[in-house]
C-alpha cells in the first residue's frame, strides 16, 4: 500500500495547530476596544470633486510630504492617510481631493497667524480641524493655564474667516486628547494636561454647535479603547498616537461625518 507523507504530515500540522488554538487564550476576530465598524460602507455626504482639508498640529501633520507632486508622501501617516485612503476606495467616483496642513508643534495661535495662506487660500469645500495640546503642553512649561478666552477668540477668528470665505463651508472640529503614559503617567502632570484639555474640549463641544459642525469626540474613543488595552497601546507618550490610534480617529472621523452628512444621490460608489 502506497504512502502519501505529504498529505499525512499536513494532516498533523492541522492538527497540532488546532490542538494549540484551544490551548491558548482565544485572540478574538470580533473583538473591537473602540465600538467603531471599521468597513461597515460609512460614505459621508461630499459634493464631486469636493476639497478636504485637515489643519493642526503634529498629530495631523506626521510628516506629510511639503513636496505636494511626490504622490507617495503628500498626505503623511497620520489619520489623514487613513480617512483618504478608505474614502477614496468607498468612493473611487467622486473625485475627492486631501490636503494635509499639519504643522507640528503649533498652537491655535500658530493656525491663526497662517489660516489665510493654509486656508482660505487652499479654498476647501471640507474643513477638518484638530488643535489644541500643544496650547496646553506651553501652559505647563510655563507653569501657567491654558487663556481660554484668547483660545476660544482664535478658534472663533478663523471659523469666521473660513465661513466668510465660503459661507457654503462644512466644518469638522475634533477634540484635543490625551492618555496617562510616559511623563503624563506621573500624577501632576496628568492632572494639569488632563484638566485643560477637559477645558478646551468644553470651548469645541460650544464651536460645534454654533458653527454647525461635525464633532468628534476623540477622547471619548482613545478612553473607551483604553478600558479593553493599556492606553500606550494606542499613544506612545501620552499625546502622540500610534498607527492604531491613528486608526481610532480615522473611523470615528468617518463614522461621525457620515452622520453628520447624509451621502447624496450625485456622488455614487
Amino acid at each position: 500500500m502506497k504512502s502519501f507523507p505529504c498529505r499525512r504530515r499536513s494532516i498533523q500540522t492541522s492538527l497540532i495547530c488546532a490542538a494549540i488554538a484551544s490551548a491558548c487564550p482565544a485572540i478574538q476576530a470580533a473583538e473591537n476596544p473602540s465600538g467603531i465598524v471599521a468597513h461597515e460602507p460609512h460614505r459621508p455626504a461630499f459634493k464631486k470633486g469636493a476639497r478636504l482639508l485637515f489643519i493642526g498640529d503634529s498629530i495631523t501633520d506626521m510628516k506629510w510630504g511639503r513636496n505636494q507632486k511626490d504622490r507617495n508622501h503628500y498626505l503623511g501617516h497620520s489619520y489623514v492617510f487613513l480617512i483618504a485612503a478608505r474614502l477614496h476606495t468607498d468612493l473611487p467616483r467622486a473625485d475627492l481631493e486631501f490636503f494635509n496642513r499639519g504643522i507640528s508643534g503649533h498652537t491655535v495661535g500658530n493656525l491663526r497667524k497662517r489660516w489665510q495662506k493654509d486656508a482660505i487660500e487652499m479654498k476647501p469645500d471640507i474643513l477638518s480641524i484638530l488643535i489644541g495640546v500643544n496650547d496646553v503642553g506651553q501652559a505647563e512649561r510655563a507653569k501657567q493655564q491654558v487663556d481660554l478666552k484668547q483660545w476660544e477668540a482664535d478658534y472663533r477668528f478663523i471659523l469666521d474667516a473660513s465661513r466668510k470665505a465660503n459661507p457654503d463651508l462644512k466644518i469638522i472640529l475634533l477634540d484635543p486628547f490625551v492618555l496617562p503614559v510616559a511623563r503624563l503617567a506621573n500624577p501632576t502632570t496628568w492632572n494639569q494636561y488632563h484638566g485643560e484639555c477637559v477645558k478646551l474640549r468644553a470651548i469645541v463641544k460650544k464651536l460645534a454647535s454654533d458653527y454647525q459642525a461635525a464633532h468628534i469626540t476623540t477622547q471619548k474613543v482613545f478612553d473607551q479603547a483604553s478600558q479593553k488595552t493599556q492606553p500606550d497601546h494606542w499613544i506612545w507618550d501620552g499625546v502622540h498616537p500610534l498607527p492604531q490610534g491613528h486608526e481610532l480617529i480615522a473611523r470615528q472621523w468617518i463614522q461621525t461625518v457620515s452622520e453628520h452628512l447624509k451621502q447624496p444621490s450625485n456622488v455614487d460608489e
